[in-house]
């Protein structure tokens, strides 16, 4: 698969950021409902998806088709891996993409408006690999902060033998998963073709991520 030290250079750069990206995710999630964290099952379940990411880019340039196999395997491992009921681990994997996206969406705009993003830089990835650092460092500042200062829901159970109750808000919130990822793959594709229109992806974000913390903020005041 690799051709020489370039190559092998290219696959432990885009393994790197990857893997920090997926991890912030994870913590994030984990934080917001107030799971334990499993910090080696984590950084496994993000080494893999790294690599499937990787191969899908760059041997079979697959980028849309690497985004929907992401979010599967994402709610894959939260529900087989970290054994969370598959009904809120489709909630989980909604919600983490949603608030990340919004983070990295912002902070594109952000480098973009500043100039900063189109500046020379030594290799052509790097402006990507610090779009990358500086969303995945925030998103764990948010997700210590969480933390210390007990924030976040708690009516997500960490076993999968719980017994789901699906109520109304439940089902608005396991409901907003599927357009979530049709939103994401729309705009991704859109902002691909026409950047002008790139502003829209922190404003659907925004929104569909506001309904999810409305709706868990109302299921948590019940529990």
């Amino acid at each position: 698969m690799f051709t020489g030290s370039v190559g092998m250079l290219d696959f432990s750069i885009y393994m790197f950021f990857s893997v920090l990206e997926t991890f912030a995710m994870f913590l994030l999630a984990f934080r917001v409902f107030k799971i334990d964290l499993y910090i080696i099952e984590i950084i496994f379940a993000s080494l893999i998806m790294a690599f499937v990411s990787f191969v899908l880019r760059h041997d079979y340039s697959m980028a849309l088709t690497d985004v929907v196999i992401q979010y599967l395997l994402t709610f894959c491992f939260l529900w087989l891996l970290f054994r969370i009921h598959a009904f809120y681990a489709t909630i989980m994997t909604g919600l983490m993409y949603l608030s990340y996206m919004l983070l990295q969406s912002v902070c594109y705009l952000i480098m973009n408006f500043t100039g900063f993003y189109s500046l020379p830089f030594p290799y052509t990835t790097m402006g990507v690999n610090i779009l990358q650092c500086i969303s995945a460092s925030l998103t764990i500042f948010i997700s210590f902060y969480i933390n210390k200062h007990r924030k976040g829901f708690d009516f997500v159970p960490d076993k999968r033998s719980v017994r789901v109750q699906i109520n109304s808000k439940e089902f608005i919130l396991f409901a907003l998963t599927l357009p979530s990822l049709l939103i994401i793959i729309f705009i991704f594709q859109i902002s691909r073709q026409y950047s002008s229109f790139y502003f829209f992806l922190p404003l659907a974000y925004g929104a569909l991520l506001c309904a999810y913390l409305y709706l868990s903020y109302k299921k948590d005041r019940r529990t």
